[in-house]
């Protein structure tokens, strides 16, 4: 099977034109939804210690269970 190196370059240019678009959409969509999770603890500081102390809890229990 002989592989054309132009053939391969093509294709390899057609993946990345599809697949930056992709990863620049993600890339908003995280902070994006880091920016509104930053807002929220700001806004909310003591539900989210004590929702974090919960969920510290939590996996403490299982992880003693093992």
């Amino acid at each position: 099977m002989n592989i054309n190196p132009q053939q391969l370059q093509d294709k390899a240019r057609q993946i990345q034109d599809n697949v930056l678009p992709q990863i620049d959409e993600a890339r908003r969509n995280l902070e994006d939804l880091n920016a509104r999770t930053v807002s929220f603890i700001r806004a909310n500081p003591g539900t989210c210690l004590l929702g974090a102390v919960a969920v510290g809890f939590i996996i403490g229990r299982i992880a003693s269970r093992r």
